[in-house]
């Protein structure tokens, strides 16, 4: 039994709610918020920040027994003097991040005795590893690499008739058997990927400065190409935006709210409709293309910005596959964790201007999926 998170399913879990102007509510899935509560907290607490506090229903503890259930993420301001709009931005800061920790999680169940949760836990921090209703399984979510660095330690050191327990993923506590004698530099720390001392002359080096077993580290990438340590990007990350769109982008001499100096860019997106493919929710069934048109100011910062989403584009990362938020409908085409201005006035709470951190923002999202 195993529910995969692919990016789609954001869009298929996220809903949002209506709520009184000060009050604002999303309805996502128990699985990931429980992660997310648990393993998760400093990022909720700035998002959060001193204005707000974060309403969960029902309780996570009865919710996350079933990965099919839905909670709902209230914001409820402290204060009445909070105004609507904040509470609409630290919304729209939840599920940027919401969508982000989704779209790189996974739950599953792994066979393993209950002794062994806390040291599996300890071996595997990034994980949130529960008890099953079957004492010789425990529920694991997590980022989709760690579950598999997981899944290969069990498998590594789960003993069976044509293999002997001693291995290369042994942990060395649990062996009696003769061990490599590469040499090893005895101040290195473990590769954080299998949980071994790191060979000296195997050892891989990032940018970001963290080391890994080479071997480890390429199975890793495979999988993502971002640092397991740090979550830093290496090489050119690709999503599932479905193919044959166009990204079409005009001008015009009027301005947008709090961009008075400026004029208007205009950028008109078409994705057909067509096929889902492996990496979709429901691949072999049809999806429902989308037309968006998204604004920006015409400033050096604009298009600026433009060429970003561009490269976004190309790399198949402004949409994706699943369940619309807006109309509630399966199999379409939804945007993809980048957000866009998709009117021209009426501020944040219709998606439009004026709205001054806005160009920051999107700039952020692009960071994270390595455009720049």
């Amino acid at each position: 039994m195993k529910h995969h998170l692919s990016p789609a399913t954001p869009g298929r879990t996220l809903q949002q709610d209506p709520a009184p102007a000060s009050v604002k509510s999303v309805v996502v899935s128990s699985v990931v918020m429980s992660y997310i509560q648990q393993k998760c907290a400093k990022e909720l607490d700035k998002i959060q920040g001193n204005n707000f506090v974060i309403e969960i229903q029902p309780d996570l503890r009865t919710a996350h027994s079933n990965p099919g259930v839905t909670v709902q993420v209230t914001f409820r301001p402290q204060h009445t003097s909070v105004q609507p709009v904040h509470a609409d931005y630290v919304r729209q800061r939840f599920i940027t991040f919401y969508q982000r920790t989704a779209s790189d999680l996974e739950a599953t169940l792994v066979p393993v005795s209950s002794q062994s949760h806390k040291d599996l836990q300890r071996r595997f921090p990034q994980l949130l590893i529960t008890p099953s209703f079957n004492k010789d399984e425990a529920k694991v979510s997590g980022p989709f690499m760690h579950i598999a660095q997981l899944k290969e330690f069990l498998l590594k050191n789960t003993p069976s008739p044509s293999k002997s327990p001693v291995s290369k993923g042994a942990a060395s506590s649990r062996t009696s058997g003769p061990q490599p004698t590469h040499s090893k530099d005895p101040e290195d720390e473990p590769c954080l990927i299998c949980m071994e001392q790191i060979v000296t002359r195997e050892k891989e080096t990032l940018r970001c400065k963290h080391s890994f077993c080479r071997d480890c580290l390429k199975r890793a990438f495979h999988y993502k190409p971002v640092c397991p340590t740090c979550g830093q990007l290496y090489g050119t990350l690709t999503g599932t935006q479905p193919e044959g769109g166009t990204m079409t982008v005009t001008k015009n001499s009027s301005s947008l709210p709090g961009y008075k100096k400026y004029g208007t860019i205009i950028i008109q997106y078409y994705i057909p409709s067509g096929i889902q493919k492996e990496a979709h929710p429901n691949p072999g069934q049809p999806y429902e293309g989308v037309s968006r048109t998204a604004y920006l100011p015409d400033s050096s910062e604009g298009r600026m910005i433009v060429k970003l989403l561009r490269r976004a584009f190309d790399q198949k990362l402004i949409f994706t596959v699943g369940q619309s938020s807006t109309s509630g409908r399966n199999n379409t085409v939804t945007w993809n964790d980048i957000h866009h201005k998709t009117s021209t006035h009426g501020g944040p709470t219709h998606y439009g201007y004026p709205d001054p951190g806005y160009l920051s923002r999107v700039q952020d999202e692009l960071k994270v999926k390595g455009i720049e």
